[in-house]
C-alpha cells in the first residue's frame, strides 16, 4: 500500500487522488467527512469512550512544481510548491498536468556556463521543463498555467529493508493511520488526513479548530542527515534507529511531559526511539498545538534521507517503530486523567 500511495500525485490544494484512495480503503464501520479545505476526517469507535479527545494527523500533500509561464519556444517555467532544494531539480524527469505528460527539467548547458555559474546551483526560476513541444502554441495544447508537475520516480526496495520513492513525506504517515483504522481500537479516536501542510500547515489549522482535541499526535517524516563526514550533532536523526520524537522544531516547542512519556513507553514496549539533534523543520503540530484554546501535541516521525526530493529514502523497520509507538501513545493519551 505504501507503493500505491507514493505513486499517487497530490500536491498542496490538490490532494484528491490520495483522499479518494484512502476513502476507498477505509473500513466500513468508520464515520468520515471531508471538510471545506479538503482534509479527510475519520472517526472510529473503540471499545471504550476516552477520558480525552485524541486526534491523530498526517498530511496528504507532497512537494511539487506549478507551471507559471510558457515560453515562445514551448518550454515551461515553474515555481516550487513547498520547500524544494534547487539542487535536486536539474535533469530530473517529471510528469506534467492531468495527463501526466512526460517532461525533463533543464537549463543552460554546462559548456555555456560562465566560471561563476559553474560554482553555483541554478535557482528554480532559471530552469525550465522541456516537454518536447515545437513552440508555445504546441505546448498550450497540452499544458495550462497552474498545472502541476510531479517527480517521475518509482518506488524501489533495496538493501537491508530500505525503500526509495517520491512522497514518502508523508505517505508513510497516511499508511500508518490507515492500518491503525483497520484495528480494534481500545478507545474512540479521530484521524485527520490533512491538506496543504507543505505550504504552511493550513489544513491542520482548520481541522484542529473543528475537532478541538485534548491531545494530538502528528505522524510525519523528518530529515535524516546520517551521511559520511557529517558530525553526529548535525545528523538530526538516523535511519535504523527507530521512531523520531523531537523536543522542538521551527514551529513547535513540544510538551515536555509528553516527550518524556514517549521515551518511557518506547522503552517499556521494546520500541526503538530517538530524538532530533537539531532544531529544524516543522509540521502540522505547529498549527494544531495553538488551536481550540491549546492542544497538548507530540510529533512522531519516520527518519528520511533526501526528503522533498525524487528519491526520499526510509527504512521499513523505522516505519514499524513509529506505528507501534503511535498506538501506545494514543491509548495512553485517551486514558490519561482529564484536566
Amino acid at each position: 500500500m505504501l507503493k500505491d500511495l507514493c505513486a499517487l500525485n497530490a500536491t498542496s490544494g490538490r490532494e484528491e487522488a490520495v483522499r479518494d484512495y484512502l476513502i476507498a480503503h477505509l473500513p466500513k464501520e468508520v464515520e468520515y467527512f471531508v471538510d471545506p479545505l479538503g482534509s479527510l476526517i475519520v472517526k472510529k469507535k473503540g471499545k471504550r469512550r476516552p477520558k480525552n479527545r485524541v486526534m491523530l494527523a498526517s498530511h496528504m500533500d507532497e512537494v511539487a512544481l506549478i507551471i507559471t509561464y510558457i515560453t515562445d519556444e514551448g518550454y515551461l517555467k515553474f515555481a516550487p510548491v513547498g520547500g524544494i532544494d534547487s539542487r535536486v531539480l536539474f535533469g530530473k524527469r517529471v510528469k506534467v498536468g492531468p495527463s501526466a505528460l512526460p517532461g525533463v527539467i533543464g537549463g543552460k548547458a554546462i559548456h555555456q556556463l560562465t566560471k561563476g555559474e559553474k560554482d553555483t546551483v541554478p535557482e528554480a526560476e532559471n530552469m525550465l521543463i522541456d516537454i518536447g513541444a515545437a513552440d508555445k502554441k504546441d505546448a498550450e495544447r497540452l499544458v495550462s498555467l497552474g498545472d502541476n508537475a510531479y517527480f517521475d520516480s518509482e518506488y524501489v526496495e533495496f538493501g537491508d529493508g530500505f525503500v526509495k520513492s517520491k512522497a514518502l513525506d508523508d505517505r508513510v504517515g497516511n499508511l500508518i493511520m490507515l492500518e491503525m483504522l483497520k484495528k480494534d481500537l481500545p478507545f474512540d479516536m479521530t484521524f485527520c488526513f490533512t491538506v496543504q501542510e507543505e505550504i504552511g500547515t493550513r489544513g491542520a489549522t482548520a481541522a484542529a479548530a473543528r475537532i478541538a482535541p485534548d491531545y494530538a499526535i502528528v505522524i510525519e517524516s523528518t530529515t535524516a542527515a546520517d551521511l559520511p563526514d557529517t558530525p553526529n550533532y548535525k545528523q538530526v536523526c538516523k535511519l535504523g534507529a527507530g521512531a523520531v520524537v523531537g523536543f522542538m522544531d521551527r514551529g513547535t516547542v513540544y510538551d515536555r511531559a509528553l516527550y518524556k512519556q514517549a521515551f518511557e513507553l518506547a522503552r517499556e514496549n521494546g520500541i526503538a526511539c530517538q530524538t532530533k539533534t537539531m532544531i529544524a523543520g516543522g509540521n502540522d503540530a505547529s498549527a494544531i498545538h495553538k488551536a481550540a484554546g491549546g492542544v497538548r501535541t507530540l510529533a512522531v516521525s519516520v527518519p528520511c534521507r533526501y526528503i522533498h526530493s525524487p528519491a526520499c529514502v526510509a527504512k521499513k523497520s523505522d516505519i514499524d517503530c513509529v506505528a507501534a509507538l503511535v498506538e501506545r501513545l494514543a491509548e495512553a493519551f485517551c486514558d490519561a486523567p482529564a484536566d
